[in-house]
């Protein structure tokens, strides 16, 4: 009959209390005379009670306390004089004794893996005298333990790699599952591990929990990844025991053991000749189930008719060949390549060599197509050389460009201006031939770097480009003169023969020979008894003096007219002054001060003299400014400020008015009757200083009398006037004339009056006017019964 798990954890439990009931015996009390007790102040006697330790069996569930053991003292007769009590570890809380009986219980669930033992003291008194009997004694209650906690992998769950293609027997990880229950008791510490998932790939030690393969040749690229499930069961691994389980993710990690593969035997790509170098012809890729460093490639071309004209690299974040051009391709002078293309393992790994070579070749043919090409010229760079004393039209060189195409279009010619701003030169739009188109000037531009266009006739977007540079060649058309202005100075106390200056010459021609200068007076300073010039023979000349006894108050400054010539073919020559001012120098020569008016002032005015000049211009400028201003106060501008100029001023105010019936906005009768009299009024754009007369009154007469008269009025008016401005001005005049011939219609003058007037020559004016004959004709009566 088999035992579940529950029966059989029940059957341990009362095995173990049946021991510890067997037991009880050595708990109790006992005499003994082995071994002495010393009580202080008293002589030797002997113990009276002893015990060895006392077994609690762990998890107990029981309702009533659990019976642990008893204490007894031979003192005790059993008539109730004596009383035990209990001290130390869980006394009253855990562990209680019968202070009659001496009988100890355990009141609470003990666990054996929080706390493996306690120690206690018991002690024997008199009830009478509350005094120990028996001296104080020491023991353990030992907890016993029962197989109550699994197996624990406490590092789990567990993760490890190996490589794919590891033989037998290699080691993948170590798992250990720890068990809480007390190892030195029985088998339920004691743990077997087996595997549950895993198999047939891997296996496991039932010892020490080694994890190792089971099976050869685990290819990664077929299955990279393995789950296995590992077990730890206590008590040896027998029926009963507790497990535990863990997990263990292997890994396969990647080796060299397959070699690159093209997918295809061959490939064709179209590239058309106008590619230029450098460009990217086609990307071809070997296929490697590996990966990482075990799938690097290599690539190179081995064979073909196109080792110089493409080259292939790498690709190293894709590992793609990728090919290109290193030379130009033309169709005309072939129309396809082959290539014989090797891709390999940048490392390989020997184990593996022996499954085959680790590269692979593949056979790409790249076709050239013809498309319609730009005129190239013979040479890249056509240099050329052209005097510049040349004439306007001559030629300088020629420049020769064919189409490549098989049509072989004619060439048409032109420069770029871009390249020739200045329209220098010239070409033949036939022959090639460049001329001259302006006179040329070395020191101006020695070269001139022109682009020639090549156009095709045909198909003139087809344009190519030739590069010519063209170097004027010198001639000696610039004279020599000085290489600097020189300030030349001369002492007084200068003595003959003493060099003043050292002079020299620069040409903006640049001989061959180098320049090679003379320096000389002119004829007419030849003969001159102030300097002389001497040529040193090495382009430069020094200046000299002949006499001395140079005075400022003589003569301040000297002119030296300086003769120089060149030594070109035909040589060329100035004449250039030179400036030589005296001066007042120190002992050692140096000048102190070259102006003469020091000497001149005394024959002529005296200082004082010259400040009541000054004196007399200053008063007269500030005479003239004071008259100045006065004019200009007199004068002040005819407009105030901004807000009162009326010229172009255009004020708007939104204000309809009241209409007929307002009477008190504006005075009517000064609109109609002509006859008010106008009051005396100050113009508005005159200062207030200035009045003016009043002026006569208007006279009823025809309208374009008035208005010629006014106007007249005005116009005297600003002619007489010395303040008027001498600027066009607009004049406002608000004036409306004597108003229309059928007079005032106003309703409020019909009401005021009380005569009888005749309306019916309204009913003459057209329809526009109906409305008020009805109103005021003969009807009228009729209109308002």
């Amino acid at each position: 009959m088999k035992l579940g798990k529950v029966e059989f954890c029940h059957s341990l439990q009362l095995i173990a209390l049946l021991l510890c009931f067997a037991g009880l015996s050595q708990g109790e009390l006992s005499r003994s005379s082995s071994k002495p007790y010393f009580q202080a102040g008293r002589s030797r006697t002997k113990r009276s009670w002893v015990w060895n330790q006392f077994f609690v069996l762990e998890e107990y569930m029981g309702s009533d306390p659990l019976y642990v053991g008893k204490l007894h003292s031979d003192v005790d007769k059993g008539d109730g004089s004596i009383k035990y009590i209990l001290s130390g570890e869980g006394a009253s809380s855990i562990f209680i004794i019968d202070e009659n009986t001496g009988d100890i219980h355990a009141t609470k669930r003990l666990d054996r893996e929080e706390q493996a033992y306690y120690t206690l003291r018991a002690q024997a008194l008199d009830r009478l005298t509350n005094k120990p009997v028996e001296p104080e004694s020491e023991f353990v209650i030992k907890i016993q333990d029962i197989n109550d906690n699994e197996p624990k992998f406490l590092d789990g769950p567990y993760t490890a790699g190996i490589p794919e293609m590891s033989p037998v027997g290699t080691s993948v990880v170590q798992v250990t599952a720890t068990d809480a229950d007390d190892p030195t008791y029985g088998n339920s510490a004691r743990v077997v591990y087996s595997i549950l998932q895993g198999q047939p790939y891997f296996s496991v030690e039932p010892k020490t929990g080694v994890i190792k393969t089971a099976l050869p040749n685990m290819d990664r690229e077929a299955k990279d990844q393995y789950l296995l499930v590992i077990q730890a069961k206590d008590m040896v691994g027998q029926n009963g025991g507790l497990s535990g389980t863990t997990s263990v993710t292997v890994t396969l990690t990647d080796v060299n053991d397959n070699p690159p593969r093209f997918p295809r035997r061959s490939y064709q790509y179209n590239v058309p000749e106008s590619l230029p170098v450098a460009s990217v012809v086609a990307r071809i890729k070997a296929a490697d189930a590996d990966i990482g460093p075990n799938a690097e490639m290599e690539y190179r071309i081995v064979d073909g008719d196109g080792l110089g004209v493409f080259k292939i690299a790498v690709d190293k974040d894709t590992q793609e060949g990728i090919i290109t051009i290193q030379k130009d391709l033309d169709f005309e002078a072939k129309t396809s390549y082959t290539l014989r293309i090797e891709a390999a393992n940048r490392d390989a790994d020997p184990r593996f060599l022996s499954l085959g070579p680790f590269s692979d070749t593949t056979t790409v043919k790249i076709i050239v197509e013809d498309v319609d090409e730009p005129p190239v010229f013979s040479s890249p760079l056509y240099p050329m050389e052209v005097s510049e004393a040349t004439q306007v039209g001559n030629i300088i060189g020629t420049v020769a460009a064919h189409d490549p195409d098989s049509s072989n279009s004619p060439v048409r010619y032109s420069i770029d201006r871009n390249t020739d701003l200045e329209r220098y030169f010239n070409i033949d739009a036939n022959s090639g031939v460049i001329t001259t188109a302006k006179s040329l000037d070395r020191e101006t531009n020695a070269v001139h770097n022109i682009t020639v266009l090549a156009m095709e006739s045909q198909n003139p977007s087809q344009v190519g480009r030739g590069y010519v540079t063209i170097t004027i060649l010198d001639i000696n058309d610039n004279a020599p003169e000085f290489a600097m202005d020189y300030e030349t100075t001369v002492c007084e106390n200068a003595q003959p023969g003493q060099v003043i200056q050292k002079i020299s010459a620069v040409d903006k021609d640049e001989p061959s020979n180098g320049h090679q200068f003379y320096f000389s007076l002119t004829t007419d300073a030849t003969n001159n008894h102030n300097f002389s010039l001497k040529d040193n023979k090495d382009n430069t000349a020094s200046v000299l003096t002949r006499r001395n006894g140079f005075r400022r108050q003589e003569q301040s400054v000297y002119y030296l007219p300086v003769f120089i010539v060149d030594s070109g073919s035909p040589s060329l020559s100035s004449t250039n002054t030179l400036t030589i001012r005296v001066c007042d120098c120190d002992a050692d020569g140096t000048a102190q001060t070259c102006n003469a008016e020091a000497y001149v002032l005394p024959a002529g005015l005296s200082t004082g003299a010259l400040v009541a000049i000054l004196a007399c211009v200053l008063t007269l400028l500030v005479l003239i400014l004071l008259i100045v201003t006065m004019r200009r106060r007199k004068k002040e501008p005819l407009i105030f400020d901004e807000e009162r100029d009326i010229r172009e001023n255009i004020v708007r105010y939104d204000d309809e008015g009241g209409g007929e019936e307002d009477t008190e906005a504006f005075d009517m009768t000064a609109l109609r009757n002509l006859n008010v009299i106008r009051d005396t009024k100050t113009r508005r754009d005159v200062t207030p200083e200035i009045q003016f007369l009043s002026r006569p009154t208007f006279k009823s007469i025809p309208d374009n009398v008035i208005f010629r008269e006014f106007i007249w009025e005005r116009l005297k008016e600003a002619d007489i006037d010395p303040c008027a401005p001498p600027y066009d001005s607009l004049q406002t005049y608000a004036f409306e004339g004597n108003g229309s011939v059928a007079e005032s219609l106003s309703s409020l003058e019909s009401v005021s009056s009380n005569s009888d007037q005749n309306y019916d020559y309204l009913s003459d004016w057209g329809p526009r006017f109906k409305r008020l004959a009805d109103m005021y004709g003969t009807g009228r009566e009729s209109v308002y019964s």
